[in-house]
């Protein structure tokens, strides 16, 4: 079973009622307000709440850093590609954000709360070559984990295909590749691909993309940390959705005639 730890993220799956909360151990030699509240917000919702020792939470959480709280989750039910592509009803155009190989769970869990925050519609990970959504990546995304959907897919390269055959942008980030992320327009159905730490997109992944985008530096570095790279396009993105006015956009036709540049990374 899946565990939680922490004040803020057992709390936010609380606030997310998805039904994957099992039970709430807490530490039965901590006796505060916030913790008192936690756990009679979660009777509250039905759940069972147990005192353990510190040290056994400890054992549990593989931390320390768990505040006194562990959760114990259901198992996660992820969406599929075809969740994904069914059409929203209020029709607005959707943003979804892949992740190809994104390994340190720190980084997964800062674009989980990213992604939450500028309003991504889900989320598409690999089954292979990717971290897994755990404690410390739930620890990480601030409880977003719980909030965020997301899809696992089989295979990113083929998943990406039949976003574009349901006429989807997809446009990965690329330190060499053009044009500049603020030049594009996101206000359409599109697809943000983020590739690993380090090495950026895989080759097949780079090639399926429409567009590469790059974030210019002016500095000595070359590429910023794949997280916060993906929170400054993020955020321009959402800036660009609600209706902001933008200077003039790369244009969208024709859709292949896009040169691909280089191999890089983020």
């Amino acid at each position: 079973m899946e565990v939680l730890y922490g004040l803020h993220p057992v709390e936010e799956a609380l606030r997310a009622g998805s039904g994957r909360l099992d039970r709430i151990s807490i530490a039965r030699e901590r006796r505060d307000a916030k913790l008192e509240r936690l756990a009679s917000l979660a009777r509250s919702a039905g759940i069972r709440v147990s005192a353990e020792s510190r040290d056994q939470l400890t054992r549990i959480a593989k931390t320390e850093a768990h505040q006194g709280v562990v959760a114990y989750l259901r198992e996660r039910a992820y969406l599929t590609i075809e969740d994904l592509l069914i059409p929203p009803a209020s029709g607005s155009p959707r943003f979804f954000l892949a992740l190809d190989g994104i390994e340190d769970p720190h980084n997964l869990g800062a674009l989980l709360r990213t992604a939450d925050g500028a309003g991504v519609d889900a989320i598409l990970l690999p089954e292979r070559r990717s971290a897994p959504i755990t404690a410390t990546v739930a620890k990480t995304s601030a409880g977003a984990s719980e909030h965020v959907r997301v899809a696992r897919v089989t295979n990113l390269v083929r998943a990406l295909e039949q976003m574009k055959k349901a006429n989807m942008w997809v446009v990965g980030l690329d330190e060499r590749g053009t044009p500049d992320y603020t030049d594009f327009d996101f206000s359409t159905d599109c697809v943000l691909v983020l590739g690993r730490e380090g090495a950026g997109l895989h080759d097949l992944v780079k090639k399926t993309c429409d567009h590469l985008l790059r974030i210019p530096m002016a500095g000595q570095v070359s590429s910023l940390n794949v997280s916060v790279a993906g929170a400054v396009v993020m955020y321009e993105a959402m800036r660009q959705r609600r209706g902001a006015s933008v200077q003039t956009k790369v244009s969208h036709e024709p859709k292949r005639a896009k040169e691909r540049k280089g191999l890089g990374s983020i």
